[in-house]
């Protein structure tokens, strides 16, 4: 399955040369953009989706939620995907466009904390991991890891899991300033695999992709609350802190190809790719 979606990734990004040809005339391409979070499975929607309906082109690209979102409203894209919810400024420059983004919760999402699995730390609260991540608690020893220098890798602030983790796990702090930034989850994972001292975040369906390169911790609310490992379970019963919807989002309601793709997003094919993808269906 992953060098099926490697490929038609790759064909998406070669088909960037037709972008807005849906909205341009040509109704037989449906272009969809954003968020990284979401970019497999929307390839995984897209190859099943076209084996059903030849007559159909879907072509899937990532680059972030915040590329999808601009994409959507400079109209070079029919949908955004997206891994946090549109801003208010974002639904303003729509509606000044003459259209209305509409949000379709398509699947929910767990952001996994990872760290390298030569760590023997295997847990930390949401205060802990504010800390860390903002530069505040700088060596493992703090967290009842070794004393050593904590390496923080986090996404690129195109991302939607760079803002949402921004949101809700910094209360709209700032990263520390030693943070590296990458621009997607597979870079992540792979530069906390190298780096024993090491930690990041990543998408709950990157963590299959992941399996023994790094390892998840649990996450507690605060130290007197249970550990919550992230898994689809804890998503979907709401009890794993760092929690959330993904969203894909049209200009107005979807209408032609956008929304026969939609519907079988939404469809039970659709949602089992969700949960083979190591998301949790809507």
């Amino acid at each position: 399955m992953q060098t099926k979606l490697t490929a038609i990734v790759s064909a998406a990004i070669l088909a960037g040369s037709l972008t807005g040809a849906a909205l341009a005339g040509d109704k037989n391409m449906v272009q969809i953009k954003g968020s990284d979070t979401m970019v497999h499975l929307a390839s995984a929607w897209a190859e099943k989706f076209m084996k059903n309906n030849s007559g159909i082109e879907i072509s899937v690209t990532g680059g972030g939620s915040g590329t999808g979102f601009a994409s959507l409203l400079n109209g070079t894209c029919d949908i955004a995907n997206a891994s946090r919810t549109i801003k208010d400024s974002e639904k303003n420059q729509a509606k000044s466009k003459g259209f209305e983004a509409i949000e379709h919760i398509v699947g929910l999402d767990g952001i996994a904390v990872i760290v390298n699995p030569s760590n023997p730390v295997k847990h930390l609260t949401m205060e802990q991991i504010k800390k860390i991540f903002s530069g505040e608690t700088a060596n493992w020893k703090t967290c009842g890891g070794p004393d050593a220098k904590i390496s923080v890798f986090t996404r690129d602030s195109s991302s939607g899991t760079f803002q949402f983790f921004q949101e809700h796990v910094l209360a709209k702090g700032d990263y520390s300033v030693k943070a590296r930034r990458l621009a997607s989850n597979s870079a992540i994972v792979q530069s906390v695999g190298e780096d024993a001292n090491g930690i990041g975040y990543v998408g709950l369906g990157y963590l299959t992709e992941a399996h023994g390169k790094v390892k998840a911790i649990g996450v507690s609310k605060d130290a007197k609350a249970a550990v919550i490992l992230p898994s689809v379970n804890t998503v979907k019963d709401g009890s794993y802190p760092i929690s959330r919807g993904l969203q894909m989002y049209t200009r107005n309601q979807p209408t032609g190809n956008v929304k026969v793709f939609m519907d079988f997003v939404f469809s039970a094919e659709g949602q089992k790719i969700v949960e083979e993808m190591g998301f949790v269906r809507k």
